[in-house]
């Protein structure tokens, strides 16, 4: 009985159930959907990787490839930085060509082997208007000719007609990017991988780099691959080498791997090295033209040992452009040097893999020669600190993760001496000071570097300028910035250079007017961690106290020298006021003198006081007319001029400005190779050949 009742029992609940399922099937009106719905969820729930190249492929705003003209711009940018790099680090005076040849939809069709199709359906197309859209818009533009005419007549300002605005996106452009440089070159057998693989590289490690992702021209074949499907050419070849490397490549995004298409040796009759790298891109030249220049001619102001040759081609002979950035000089920085972590700056991630690349056998010997100034001695009491578990002779892969944590613990609170900026390659002021000149030709300039500062354990070096008007400058403040030496155009207004600049800096107490003088205000940083914000990568952030206090000094030391400078030219100038106004009245003067004496020399001897010998001598020669008006004019006139000689003979003097003529003199250069010793200061370079 209690079976049947508990089978009884069982059958009810079973009933309730299915009818509560049915109910509520036939409620939601999903009893099926439902049911064929529950293998999807399991096949989301299935672990999916994603490759380097595919991660930057979907997420590719990140590393600057935002729209089509962002992209253009990244892509020159960092062909350009690429074959800088290369250049320099061979010691060699980068000679760089660029050239962005626009390549219309249908050319590039042709190209591809496509055939162009005219339009069937209009309707079908975003730039498609309407016979009442148009109505509505001839109407608009009637009405604003219309307004127009009626402010001519009343001697008002006329606008001019506004551009018609597409509804769509607009036709497609394609640009062809060459960039060809006088650099290293690359290995024959390392080309596929350097391109083709993503976050694979030879500029990883700790050091000074221009780079900010470590993705190059990578990047630019990705974003190749997206828009146009075409593969990448690339020519390189090292120097001493008899053949030049011819690859032609595209990536595999999934995969992240180089997919091959030619990789040849050709004759190289010409001893040519360097590289050649041709990317075929979409892109938007319109929208990032002023971009482009900007970059141009920023860079030109912080590498003047650098030759830059620019050239935009087009079918449209009016959208032409060449220019040619001249180097200015041949004083290059010097390489900068792979240094290793300081203790203070590593976590604990970074010390695993310390440990596992490191070939020291045990804890001192690790201690001493992963890390920056930790001494043996130094080595040996911070053994001692971290406890009786650890001793000198502790195998470093012996360490157990609460070990590990210790040491990490122990670096962020002990004591360390900063690092040194040895390892640091700024621009130096004189090659700053000298970009500057060259690219903007103002009236004043001054330039001040900072000494090695710390943040975070990383070195850093503030080097900074500001000059007073040139060509091609707006009236106010004028910021460039740069970061490793390279130019930062974008999301301006967050950061750290722009904001001390704008906030920090009182400039009317260096007699410089914020509003009306054309001022540039140059900052360059460099450090071995450039401590960036945002996704993008193109600002420094405000919040990091050293930084931001260097960077005002830097400025206020520039200030100061400015200052000594304007007072120095508003005293000139006044000088030549005091002349000029002095030299209106002496007319007056004379001929008031003129008078004067005049009367004297005629009153008679008895009723005339008596004067002294000369004077006597003075009247009797006006009586004579042997003085006259004029002879006091050209006294007073070589009066005022012998005293403002005198002035200007002591401002030259103060200022170290010669008055004296000027005679050219012209130096053959030498040719060929030769030993030489460069002694720098701000303003000049004494190279020493012995």
């Amino acid at each position: 009985m209690d079976d049947s009742s508990d089978g009884g029992a069982t059958a009810g609940s079973t009933k309730k159930k299915s009818a509560a399922a049915a109910a509520k099937g036939k409620a939601t009106g999903k009893g099926k959907a439902a049911s064929k719905a529950a293998p999807k969820s399991k096949e989301s729930s299935l672990l999916k990787q994603k490759s380097p190249a595919e991660f930057f492929a979907e997420n590719k705003n990140i590393a600057g490839f935002d729209n089509p003209g962002k992209s253009l711009y990244t892509t020159m940018r960092e062909l350009v930085e690429n074959a800088l790099d290369s250049a320099e680090s061979i010691s060699e005076l980068p000679d760089i060509e660029i050239t962005i040849e626009e390549i219309t939809k249908s050319k590039f069709n042709t190209m591809i082997g496509l055939v162009d199709r005219e339009r069937v359906d209009e309707a079908l197309y975003d730039d498609f208007e309407s016979s009442k859209a148009r109505e509505k818009r001839l109407a608009k533009e009637a009405r604003f000719q219309e307004t127009q005419a009626k402010n001519a007549a009343l001697g008002k300002k006329v606008k001019d007609t506004p551009a018609a605005r597409g509804k769509g996106r607009g036709e497609a452009s394609f640009f062809r990017v060459t960039c060809k440089d006088n650099g290293r070159g690359m290995p024959h057998e390392d080309i596929p991988n350097m391109f083709g693989r993503v976050l694979s590289g030879t500029k990883y490690g700790l050091r000074q780099t221009r780079g900010k992702f470590g993705l190059g021209a990578k990047m630019a074949l990705i974003w190749s691959k997206m828009s146009t499907g075409l593969p990448i050419d690339i020519k390189s070849s090292m120097k001493g080498q008899d053949y030049i490397t011819f690859c032609r490549l595209d990536i595999d995004i999934h995969k992240n791997v180089p997919h091959i298409h030619l990789h040849e040796k050709r004759e190289n009759n010409g001893h040519w090295h360097g590289a050649e790298i041709q990317v075929i891109i979409e892109g938007n030249w319109t929208t990032h033209r002023s971009r482009i220049l900007h970059y141009m001619r920023q860079m030109a102001v912080i590498t003047p040992y650098a030759q830059f040759l620019f050239r935009f081609l087009s079918d449209a002979a009016e959208k032409n452009l060449t220019i040619k950035f001249a180097r200015r000089t041949d004083v290059m920085p010097p390489v900068p040097l792979l240094t290793k972590h300081h203790p203070s700056a590593v976590d604990l991630l970074l010390i695993k893999r310390l440990i596992t690349d490191t070939t020291k056998p045990n804890l001192l010997q690790f201690l001493q020669h992963e890390f920056v100034n930790i001494s043996k001695a130094h080595a040996d009491r911070l053994i001692g600190e971290m406890g009786p578990d650890f001793n000198a002779k502790t195998t470093v892969n012996s360490l157990t993760s609460q070990q590990l944590v210790r040491i990490h613990q122990l670096f962020r609170q002990a004591k360390f001496d900063d690092p040194s900026g040895n390892c640091l390659s700024p621009a130096g002021e004189y090659n700053l000071r000298l970009g500057i000149i060259k690219e903007l030709h103002p009236d004043l300039v001054a330039t001040h570097a900072s000494s090695p500062q710390v943040f975070e354990g990383h070195p850093f070096i503030v080097e900074a300028g500001v000059s007073i008007g040139g060509k091609d400058v707006k009236q106010g403040l004028n910021i460039f910035r740069f970061a490793n030496r390279i130019p930062l155009l974008f999301e301006q207004g967050a950061d750290v250079i722009t904001r001390t600049a704008l906030k920090r800096i009182n400039w009317s107490i260096y007699k410089i007017n914020q509003q009306q003088d054309k001022i540039g205000v140059f900052v360059s940083i460099v450090s071995t961690k450039i401590p960036f914000k945002g996704t993008g990568k193109e600002y420094i952030g405000d919040d990091i106290t050293e930084i931001a206090d260097a960077v005002k000094s830097a400025l206020k030391q520039c200030c100061v020298q400015l200052k000594s400078k304007i007072v120095k030219k508003l005293q000139a100038r006044e000088q030549q006021d005091r002349k000029r106004n002095l030299n209106k009245y002496i007319p007056d003067v004379a001929r008031t003198i003129m008078e004067t004496l005049g009367e004297l020399a005629d009153e008679s001897p008895p009723k005339r006081p008596r004067f002294d010998k000369e004077d006597e001598e003075l009247l009797e020669k006006i009586n004579s007319e042997e003085v006259t008006e004029m002879t006091f004019r050209d006294c007073l006139t070589q009066h005022v001029e012998q005293v403002d000689y005198e002035m200007a003979l002591e401002y030259a003097m103060q200022s170290g400005v010669s008055e004296e003529p000027r005679e050219a003199i012209y130096l053959n250069s030498l040719e060929g190779s030769y030993k030489f010793v460069d002694f720098q200061s701000p303003a000049f370079v004494f190279r020493f050949i012995p």
